[in-house]
């Protein structure tokens, strides 16, 4: 069996997590890693825990690209296509098949209509695949929702719930959800944008409509939430005493005929049973 080469492009908590599972992986064969700071320089394989692999860490993807042609490129950098529109086009130019965390690219037509269609042309020309993909968007209250679907004669509306008891999950990743700020705090850090919510929500219902055939006539996704702890939580990283942010609710919703038939809701917070 054809070894399929891959390329791991960003090494945060994420890429980190994927190179290890794609080093272990039957018919695929790790042959080079960038990022732009982090591990630059070290093998590869250190940074896994695995053993010298004697592949060298550089924080040129580009060059990277250019020296092991890869079949793959395991991309996890950025949740927004406009940030990372540049290292997709420069993959698929070089023939590289491309599998993305990055959330918009799950379903780019919606947000970024030119950028989706300038890729899609490129892929076809260069006879490459580009998957934006993950646990959510990707799978969880997309995927799987319209899977569930086809045990249906008839779909009205549809309702997902998503809850996350975030003292499991990275320190980064509580952080983000606002974990242990004041309220007060956690509407500065939003207007800020230092708090973003969940990525990709939007696109989530984008392809659930697309794959039912359904025509909305707008999706909309109100700002995060605060989830005030009612008592004491704690996480490995935060001990948080009733009053302060434990994390925080969103909920987006794709409108036809005048009504909501698409209802993502989202909880991310210590705690949660």
């Amino acid at each position: 069996m054809k070894e399929i080469r891959v390329l791991q492009i960003g090494l945060g908590a994420i890429g980190l997590e994927i190179a290890k599972l794609a080093s272990k992986k039957r018919g695929l064969k790790m042959v080079g890693a960038s990022d732009l700071m982090k591990h630059v320089g070290e093998d590869l394989g250190a940074v896994l825990g695995s053993g010298e692999l004697g592949i060298k860490v550089t924080s040129d993807y580009r060059k990277a690209l250019k020296e092991v042609k890869p079949d793959l490129v395991l991309h996890a950098t950025s949740s927004y296509l406009q940030d990372i529109y540049e290292q997709i086009v420069d993959c698929v130019k070089e023939g590289a098949n491309v599998i993305s965390t990055c959330e918009e690219l799950s379903y780019p037509f919606y947000k970024h209509p030119d950028l989706a269609k300038n890729l899609d042309h490129l892929a076809k020309k260069n006879r490459a695949r580009i998957l934006g993909t993950g646990i959510n968007p990707g799978f969880l209250m997309d995927t799987l929702v319209t899977l569930l679907t086809a045990a249906c004669q008839e779909v009205k509306g549809i309702v997902v719930e998503r809850v996350i008891d975030a003292s499991h999950r990275r320190q980064a990743f509580q952080r983000k959800i606002g974990a242990a700020l004041t309220e007060e705090e956690f509407v500065s850090k939003l207007e800020g944008k230092e708090i973003s919510g969940h990525v990709g929500l939007e696109e989530s219902i984008a392809m659930i409509s697309d794959a039912l055939g359904w025509r909305l006539q707008r999706i909309e996704a109100e700002q995060p939430k605060a989830i005030i702890a009612s008592k004491q939580v704690s996480s490995p990283y935060y001990t948080i005493p009733a009053g302060r942010v434990a994390g925080l609710q969103q909920t987006a919703s794709g409108y036809g005929d005048g009504e909501a038939r698409i209802t993502l809701l989202f909880k991310a917070y210590i705690g949660a049973e």
